[in-house]
């Protein structure tokens, strides 16, 4: 199967709406909130070509009958562009060996009223939140091809049916095929409403069937940002002050600009300068021999451990926003005859994707054309308007397959500095790609925090009351800070709130506080795949385990007891401790470790099995997975989702600390900035168990688990409690 198209469709001009109207729309879109907006599934002026019908938005039918299938969203090896084509083509009943797929481009989208929705790709809401407007796309271009063949017929369209890309009339047994109709279905009104179907009669949703861009991925013809090439293309290497917040001071051009394949010097924003070269070699090479002068600014003196005092006084501050309560936690507390209290803290971490940000551009004073591997095309769209200093009409983003996101490519400050620098460049595209210690230096990391955990037990070991207090960075604070209310971001509670269809605590106890200190610092924070989430889990589902250490109780039995009026937590926990044989004897030398959580609309619940050897090596032997995401679109990819995140979440758990040091962040490298090797990689067994009724995320919710059953396991191992990560700090030797 090829990969999406990056052409744009045609369509009418553009509507000039505010760039930062947009650009907070699409910014907030990003992270998780609610953006509402009304998505006609064939425009006004619904896009043609020459020769090729567009059926409605989603929906382009060839005349050799291969359907192309619109995804707006962005893939990024999760597999949302296959599970959508998957949906689509579910309700659209066409021949699934000859679906394509393209993206269609921010700029004819908000042309045509947005008629594609949200481009937005995070927070696992690729499939869950688009999966209502794009089966129905696919369900109405059904529709409009039988009717355009029953009316070639003369017969009422409720004696046709539709199977496989071919249209029957079942009383005569004639039939027809979608490339045959396509155009005159073009040409029909859309019907006003259809029925989807029941998930219990998907035929191909649900199913595991192969990627789209596994092909292409695996030949290498699949075209990454970084391997973009236009004609007449030059090349740009950039460096921005290393301490956030500083600006640049001075740079000696002169030395370097008669290099071999130099072009230009330039300065971007405030804070970076940039070399314009026909090689990105070539302009990297100049760029680190020339002399550069910063202005580090105030912040040239901070240090993680002045960061990590401030949070600490942010543990036992008076203010605090409270995310979820219930009783008096603090006076249960105080008044319990055993009173269990602990304090746990997560790094800095940087995304480190495999390709490092980069963007091409062209730039002219009529119009600004942008190439991106991005997660966001609207975010971006509005990003590069901003830069280019032209309407959004003027301007267009051609989405590419992303080599990781993770979070990092929902920003697009490397956008803005690829405009900044094309337009330097008149008329001439320029590629803009970031070294790997720009990309590491220069984030929007994982934020930083620290968890004061308190609780009271009573003389049979039952938890009187429960006090959780977070202080650390807000992510919304620097990019909505309008949806934080009485200091109160609502992404600090994921896996915390009350009981809901996103992200709730589960676990019921008589007294509970969960509140939260708002501690901010110059280095920026960003959604990081998992977000809060993932320290979330790992604080409350370890404390859990040492409140049942100390009640001297099995976790799982006293997992079991808290959770009792929360039976998708407790069903997929039963699930992951079943399959791992819990109560069952390990293999000698091998101790389990229990988690579970939900978050971005699922549940999840993991049980590792780890050993440490005398020497204090740890071994992740098996980590056994269970998650219901309501309705599971294709298994295999579920499985592979899983199985990724583990991948992720222990390279985080193990590894992963971004340390500050004179304002700026030391590691630089993979040297420094070590992930998981596939030696260390434990074998992961994926219980998929979709209940229905809800759509849930895959690609986050389940990372969260990952650490907080290896550390219980390892607990359980050494009877060492680990509460500041990552593991690499730790000895584990007896």
């Amino acid at each position: 199967m090829s990969g999406p198209s990056t052409r744009p469709l045609a369509g009418p001009s553009a509507p000039n709406p505010s760039r930062r109207r947009f650009l907070g729309g699409s910014a907030a879109a990003l992270g998780g909130l609610v953006v509402g907006f009304h998505i006609p599934l064939i425009g006004e002026a619904a896009a043609q070509t020459a020769d090729v019908p567009e059926v409605n938005a989603w929906v382009v039918v060839r005349p050799d009958d291969t359907v192309v299938i619109r995804i707006a969203r962005s893939e990024m090896g999760q597999g949302t562009l296959t599970g959508l084509a998957q949906l689509v083509a579910e309700e659209l009943e066409c021949n699934w060996a000859k679906v394509t797929t393209e993206y269609p481009t921010p700029g004819q989208s908000l042309a045509r009223n947005r008629v594609w929705g949200n481009f937005s790709t995070g927070g696992s809401r690729g499939i869950r939140d688009s999966q209502d407007y794009v089966r129905k796309g696919g369900a109405i271009a059904r529709t409009m091809l039988v009717q355009a063949a029953a009316d070639a017929w003369k017969v009422p369209a409720g004696e046709c049916t539709a199977a496989k890309s071919v249209i029957t009339h079942t009383p005569s047994g004639r039939s027809t095929t979608y490339g045959k109709v396509a155009l005159a279905a073009s040409r029909l009104a859309p019907p006003a409403s259809v029925t989807l179907k029941d998930p219990k009669d998907w035929k191909l949703a649900g199913k595991r069937l192969a990627r789209l861009d596994t092909a292409d991925k695996t030949t290498g013809a699949q075209v990454y940002g970084m391997d973009l090439k236009l004609p007449g293309m030059l090349n740009a290497a950039i460096k921005d002050c290393p301490v956030f917040g500083g600006k640049l001071k001075s740079f000696d051009a002169a030395a370097i600009e008669k290099r071999p394949g130099v072009k230009k010097v330039v300065r971007v924003g405030d804070s970076g300068v940039a070399v314009i070269a026909d090689t990105w070699w070539r302009a990297k090479s100049a760029l680190d021999a020339m002399s550069i002068e910063w202005d580090n600014g105030p912040n040239a003196q901070v240090s993680s451990a002045g960061i990590a005092e401030t949070l600490r006084a942010g543990l036992d501050a008076g203010e605090a926003a409270v995310g979820n309560q219930n009783g008096d936690a603090r006076a249960a507390i105080a008044a319990a005859p055993r009173k269990i209290e602990a304090v746990y803290s997560y790094p800095y971490q940087n995304h480190a994707t495999m390709e490092t940000m980069n963007a091409t551009v062209k730039w002219t004073p009529e119009r600004c054309e942008v190439w991106a591997p991005t997660q966001n095309g609207e975010a971006a769209l509005a990003a590069a308007a901003e830069a280019a200093g032209l309407p959004l009409a003027k301007c267009e983003v051609y989405k590419l397959h992303l080599g990781g996101g993770f979070g990092r490519r929902g920003a697009h400050d490397w956008v803005r500095q690829a405009v900044l620098i094309a337009r330097e460049m008149p008329g001439t595209p320029v590629k803009l790609i970031w070294s790997r210690e720009e990309d590491m230096t220069h984030g929007r990391y994982h934020p930083v925090t620290q968890c004061k955990l308190s609780a009271g037990l009573d003389a049979d070991g039952n938890v009187t009351g429960f006090h959780m207090r977070l202080a650390g960075q807000s992510i919304l604070a620097s990019i909505a800070p309008q949806s934080i209310k009485d200091g109160r971001d609502p992404v600090v509670f994921q896996g915390l709130n009350p009981p809901g269809p996103e992200a709730s605590f589960g676990y019921s106890f008589p007294n509970l506080l969960i509140d939260y200190a708002m501690r901010n610092h110059h280095v920026p924070a960003g959604f990081w795949r998992g977000v809060n989430l993932n320290h979330n889990t790992i604080y409350f589902e370890c404390f859990i385990d040492e409140l049942a250490h100390a009640a001297r109780q099995d976790p799982l039995a006293f997992r079991r007891k808290f959770l009792a009026n929360s039976p998708k937590h407790l069903a997929v926990l039963n699930a992951a401790a079943e399959r791992a044989g819990w109560g069952k004897p390990a293999p000698k030398g091998v101790f389990r470790g229990l988690a579970q959580t939900m978050g971005f609309g699922s549940y999840v619940a993991a049980c590792a099995e780890v050993s440490v050897s005398q020497d204090g090596e740890l071994k992740i032997h098996r980590i056994v997975a269970a998650t219901d995401p309501g309705h599971a679109v294709n298994p295999q990819q579920i499985e592979a989702q899983v199985e990724g995140s583990f991948a992720y979440g222990l390279s985080a758990a193990l590894y992963g600390e971004c340390t500050v040091k004179d304002g700026r962040v030391e590691q630089q490298n993979f040297d420094t900035y070590q992930v998981m090797k596939m030696d260390k990689m434990p074998a992961v067994e994926t219980i998929t168990m979709p209940s229905g009724g809800f759509w849930g995320g895959v690609g986050e919710p389940t990372i969260a688990v990952a650490a907080p059953a290896v550390l219980n396991a390892i607990f359980a191992a050494t009877g060492k409690r680990i509460r500041e990560l990552p593991l690499k700090n730790h000895s584990l030797k007896a």
